[in-house]
């Protein structure tokens, strides 16, 4: 164990003497005080405050269990440590003595540091109100875009107002399933997010998608962008805090593939986010997305189900072929314990429609997938997540006054004096 040099405490003059010794619990009270400057939060509630022991000689040894043996934080800990404890009356040397911590308190201190990051979340333009699903995958080419797209579609088509944040910023491809084109255009300091209206049956207008993309803002779908994991969740953060998304029932949010900066970023500045899990049926791919659900887990995202997507083939005669295998999204399903909430067959019009801009499940959504899609979307709107609803108790004591005041006579004028 390495230990520091003994630093005595403040001139006695400063800090009148006293014969009463403070007490281990007191001592942890004070260096409740003290921050990790990288975890921001305090070392006693990320548990890094191994031991603390009382000299009858006024000597406080406080022994500090640090993330690595060699911290580069160490010295502004040490340094927060003596300063505080050192305040304390009889008090007459401090001493801190370093450990390293063990796999189980490093686990609980992230654990504990991203339920703080999630509490002190920087407010965004996304309402609280606004239902936000992150879809997630835990490897690309499974169809997480084409997911997102044609259930935001599905959504719409019910008359919801659904926003879609392409968050997969190096593989952007929603601009061109949805065939929206055009630069994000903006006004009092705000970016404003291309529209995309959708149409009824009978050809009105019955819900509308809100996009914002990497896709928007590059000269063609073909640049590179060749940013780091901090630059990206930049990007995504500027998405969530500069985009005046308005009033939304919902905010698909497109992730990129795996887990990173972007997905613990999502998780920080969107506590209200909950996750959605697409895999295929082949086994390999269930295996990777369940490291997605346990960092969701880990970043206190609730994971509200597991879809599967490509389930298999089935040929206008009904014969049926599992082309990717079998049994992933139920095996992933059971082992996160989550419910399998869709199944959606492989079908070509599914790319299709994503290379014309055209979602499947709104040219043709009686299609097999395209029913699929819709299912889907009313499982979540009924069961899964169904959207805030304005007319509890708060909207309707605002209704009743806004009612009262519009029946009641004008002011009356105060009589002369």
């Amino acid at each position: 164990m390495d230990t520091t040099d003994p630093i005595p405490a403040p001139d006695p003059a400063a800090v009148p003497a006293t014969p009463d010794r403070p007490t281990p619990e007191a001592v942890r009270r004070m260096l409740a005080g003290v921050m990790d400057p990288e975890l921001n939060a305090s070392i006693v509630d990320l548990g890094m405050v191994d031991d603390v022991r009382i000299g009858d000689d006024g000597l406080v040894t406080v022994v500090v269990a640090l993330t690595t043996a060699g911290c580069p934080l160490r010295h502004q800990i040490k340094t927060d440590v003596q300063s505080k404890v050192s305040g304390l009356p009889g008090v007459a040397t401090v001493k801190v003595e370093y450990g390293e911590m063990t796999a189980e308190q490093k686990a609980r201190a992230m654990d504990r540091a991203r339920f703080n990051a999630r509490e002190h979340a920087e407010p965004t333009e996304v309402a609280p109100t606004t239902r936000v699903i992150a879809v997630a995958s835990g490897k690309g080419g499974v169809g997480k875009s084409s997911v997102t797209v044609n259930l935001a579609a599905a959504l719409a088509a019910r008359g919801l107002t659904v926003g879609i944040l392409d968050a997969d910023i190096w593989g952007f491809s929603v601009p061109r399933m949805l065939g929206a084109e055009g630069r994000l255009s903006g006004a009092d300091g705000k970016i404003h997010p291309n529209e995309v209206p959708v149409e009824g049956a009978d050809g009105t207008p019955t819900g509308l998608l809100k996009v914002v993309s990497m896709g928007f803002l590059v000269d063609d779908e073909t640049s590179a962008l060749m940013w780091r994991g901090l630059i990206l969740t930049k990007a995504v953060e500027q998405f969530l805090k500069d985009v005046r998304w308005g009033d939304l029932d919902y905010l698909l949010v497109d992730m990129p593939p795996g887990t990173g900066d972007i997905q613990m970023g999502l998780a920080r500045m969107l506590p209200q986010a909950e996750m959605l899990v697409v895999t295929t049926p082949a086994i390999g791919a269930q295996k990777v997305a369940t490291r997605v659900a346990d960092m969701a887990r880990r970043s206190y995202m609730k994971v509200i189900g597991v879809v599967e997507n490509m389930h298999a083939f089935v040929t206008p005669s009904g014969e049926r072929f599992a082309v990717f295998g079998e049994g992933g999204g139920a095996a992933l399903a059971e082992e996160v314990g989550v419910p399998l909430v869709a199944q959606i067959p492989l079908e070509p019009d599914v790319s299709r429609g994503g290379d014309a801009g055209r979602p499947l499940a709104l040219t043709n959504p009686e299609s097999p997938a395209g029913s699929a899609f819709h299912t889907l979307a009313t499982r979540v709107v009924e069961d899964l997540l169904p959207p805030v609803e304005m007319s509890g108790c708060t909207a309707r004591i605002l209704e009743l006054a806004t009612a009262n005041l519009a029946a009641s006579p004008g002011p009356t004028t105060p009589p002369n004096r």
